[in-house]
């Protein structure tokens, strides 16, 4: 036998042998070989194999729980993969379904529906009621699709008129006598949160310690952020409330305390979403929400979509993005689809359940300060401080995502997507701007110093190092606020004066942008650039303005330009010749596909991991011809280095829960120093485990062949719904969807399921599903 010094020798000698025990230990839910429902030959797109499989396992994880989420990336027809689902479960019956989306959506979910489910009557939910702004839509509006466009037609009611059962024994039933047939309602998400208007509720004493101050009604002290007062001009910023604990010195039951309420002397509001669940419980059958990692805070929006999964009898969340790089990122959805199974394991709702989770699931890190004593008899003072890192369990995996989701990537649609490919490029600074930068990080490190723990100062800190190098001018004087006890307000201090190089000199991150965009220019290729100051220091406007005098077409797509207009503002830069687009990628985040711009640029990446995600696969989609090309620019040793290291980060972890090892671009920005995800990316980049799965495999292959054996079916496909146009003829599948193992709570088998069960060699990963558990698609 060959010597085993570490575990990775072990999982190198056992490979194989670990990858067949999985297979037989945990049988697919629903096998490749299994028949399929003849429903899905009801559908009016004919869905590909791995959609298939995806429809096929929601389906069954609905006949054995009431919730289900498909995280599937851009472009693989999440829409058609919900609709199908629905199509099956409901076995020919009439149901309502409600679709919560987002706002400029909205219609592309109409037409997306006429297109999937035959005999669909499609709903579009504008407001509660009737009445109001005369030039608005107003209640519940039947469209139909017209020549390609959504037009309100038919049916007009309201939401109150559908809770009323008047001669009927139901309100359902008297739906149904009036439509008997299969009905989709879609409503905004913007909509769908309106709520009532508040105002601010807090105390001012006239007498006592406190005169003068903002004092919390419940319990007559400060109101304290970020170790300061809040003063009364504050609270018009947001929305305020407190966690109580104790009372004076004594400890109390722990209550939530809102400093916030109704306000009544304005006109009540209630959101629709919130009167369905009030007043309609049980109305409709089936419930979707698109975009589901949108809705992880605590937002009214949030809210509405735990009281979707509470007032519907089946509910399916869709999402691109599932994790952010954080485990507690997860807790709100899981608790808001899944409560009973999250109390199950002892987690309660609010920040209490969220530390606990993020000590059982995610990573941890206690930094322990120990300050020199002022003298050798007295005792040094240590300080503790605990905060979160990128990174995740795979025993989040096991115990939650692989009961409840189904991963879908392009990849598994087809296999003529052209080659993807992300790089850093790493920017040395001028000698004037490394001068100026370093002298500007020294002045708010004694900042830091002088003002320990002062969130003004570290807001200020990641915002300007992160902003100076691209806008190295009219910053001024950089102010922080702390909280002065004998004036009782916050009183500002100065952390750094910032030096304004000039204005009109191009800094060596612009000269190597403009060389990039040349050069993908002079390929034919299109180029998208994505900055993320656009308000005071807009940093658009200044690359616009260098990357125009190069006699480039450039234009800045601005938020001022609706939601529902960004495809077609895109459509008529294109037509007017532009060859380089500027935004924030947050306005491109959803919904947009630029098959136009193959040549993606990050001149700034932000940090949320979503809005990258979403942002950086614009381009890459079924239907693009071009190999795409993502490319991200920072200054080498400044904040904005360590800005893309945090990314790339937090992109292994997510890519790592989704069932993606591989770390390549901005993934291999940092090294892995996770033992798990190092050892399960150990076992997929080096060893092939799983083989006995290649025959399912090579079977998907043939039948996606049979599928587009001839060119002739592929010229009427629908792009947008994830299939193949004209110019794409006779795809080589190379499939990467079935369903995935369910895990067993112990960290060997939740390792094992993770990167088990996965083909290896030159292919992506595989891996079955369970019977115990309900998944499907993972790569």
């Amino acid at each position: 036998m060959p010597e085993l010094c570490t575990i990775y020798d072990y999982m190198r000698a056992h490979a194989t042998l670990l990858g067949e025990r999985i297979l037989q230990e945990y049988p697919a839910l629903h096998q490749f070989d299994d028949p399929i429902s003849p429903r899905i030959e009801e559908l009016l797109r004919k869905p590909f194999p791995a959609q298939t499989i995806a429809i096929m396992g929601t389906a069954k994880r609905w006949q054995r729980s009431r919730t289900a989420m498909v995280v599937a990336e851009c472009g693989t027809g999440k829409t058609l993969i919900s609709l199908g689902a629905i199509h099956v479960h409901s076995e020919g019956n009439p149901f309502t379904a409600l679709a919560m989306v987002p706002p400029h959506l909205v219609e592309k979910w109409a037409r997306e529906a006429f297109r999937t489910l035959p005999g669909l009557r499609v709903f579009l939910i504008d407001d509660l009621r009737n009445g109001g702004d005369e030039n608005k839509f107003h209640g519940v509006n039947e469209v139909r699709l017209r020549h390609g466009r959504i037009v309100r037609e038919g049916l007009h009611t309201t939401l109150s008129e559908l809770r009323l059962r008047k001669d009927s024994p139901s309100s359902r039933k008297r739906w149904l006598s009036l439509c008997g047939r299969p009905a989709l309602f879609i409503v905004g998400r913007e909509r769908a949160k309106l709520g009532y208007f508040w105002r601010h509720a807090y105390r001012v004493p006239r007498s006592g310690p406190y005169l003068g101050c903002v004092v919390n009604a419940d319990t007559g002290e400060p109101v304290i952020v970020d170790d300061n007062r809040l003063t009364a001009a504050e609270f018009e910023t947001a929305k305020i409330a407190e966690t109580i604990e104790t009372r004076g010195a004594k400890s109390c039951r722990t209550f939530h305390s809102p400093l916030w309420q109704a306000d009544s002397d304005k006109i009540r509001r209630m959101a629709p979403i919130e009167f369905v669940g009030r007043y309609m419980p049980g109305w409709f059958d089936y419930s979707i929400c698109d975009e589901v990692h949108q809705l992880a805070g605590d937002t009214a929006q949030g809210n509405a979509l735990g009281t979707l999964a509470s007032c519907s009898d089946r509910i399916v969340g869709l999402t691109g993005t599932l994790l952010g790089g954080y485990a507690d990122d997860l807790f709100n959805t899981l608790f808001r689809l899944e409560a009973g199974r999250m109390k199950t394991h002892g987690y309660e709702w609010g920040t209490t359940g969220r530390s606990s989770f993020t000590q059982d699931y995610g990573v941890l890190e206690t930094i322990t300060k120990v300050e020199p004593a002022d003298n050798a008899c007295s005792k040094a003072k240590a300080t503790s401080t605990i905060r979160r890192k990128p990174g995740a369990s795979p025993l989040l995996f096991g115990e939650f995502l692989m009961q409840l989701c189904a991963f879908v990537f392009l990849e598994d649609i087809s296999g003529e997507l052209p080659p993807y490919e992300e790089t850093c490029l790493g920017v040395a600074m001028d000698a004037a701007m490394a001068e100026a930068y370093r002298e500007l990080e020294d002045d708010i490190r004694k900042a830091l110093k002088a003002h320990k723990g002062n969130r003004s100062v570290l807001s200020t800190m990641l915002n300007t190092l992160l902003l100076y190098p691209d806008h190295p001018f009219g910053l001024g004087t950089l102010y922080g606020k702390e909280f002065d006890s004998e004036l009782r307000r916050k009183v500002s201090f100065v952390i750094a004066e910032t030096r304004d190089l000039p204005e009109d000199h191009l800094h060596s991150k612009e000269r190597k942008l403009i060389a990039e965009i040349k050069q993908e220019l002079a390929e034919g290729r299109r180029c998208q650039v994505f900055a993320v100051y656009t308000q005071k220091h807009d940093v658009t406007a200044r690359l616009q303005r260098i990357v125009s005098n190069e006699g480039i077409r450039t234009a800045v797509l601005r938020s001022i330009v609706d939601t529902s207009k960004r495809e077609a503002w895109y459509a008529r830069q294109v037509k007017d010749g532009v060859q380089v687009v500027i935004c924030h990628p947050k306005l491109v985040e959803t919904g947009l596909d630029l098959l136009d711009f193959p040549t993606i640029i990050f001149c700034e990446s932000g940090y949320s991991l979503h809005t990258l995600r979403q942002a950086s696969r614009r381009s890459w989609r079924i239907g693009q011809r071009w190999p795409v090309r993502v490319k991200f620019l920072c200054y080498e040793g400044t904040m904005q280095t360590a800005c893309l290291r945090l990314m790339g980060r937090k992109l292994l972890v997510a890519l790592t829960m989704e069932g993606k090892f591989a770390g390549e671009g901005l993934q291999n920005i940092d090294e892995d120093d996770d033992m798990l995800s190092a050892m399960a990316r150990e076992l997929v980049e080096r060893n092939g485990i799983g083989e006995t799965a290649d025959a399912v495999w090579k079977a998907l292959n043939a039948e996606h062949k049979k599928l587009f054996s001839t060119t002739a079916s592929n010229s009427d496909r629908d792009v947008s719904s994830g299939e193949l146009p004209e110019v794409l003829t006779q795809p080589q599948f190379d499939p990467a969807c079935l369903v995935e193992a369910a895990m067993d709570t112990s960290a060997v088998i939740a390792f094992g399921q993770q990167a088990g069960a996965l083909s290896g060699k030159k292919r992506r990963g595989k891996i079955a599903v369970p019977e115990q558990a309900s998944l499907f698609g993972f790569n």
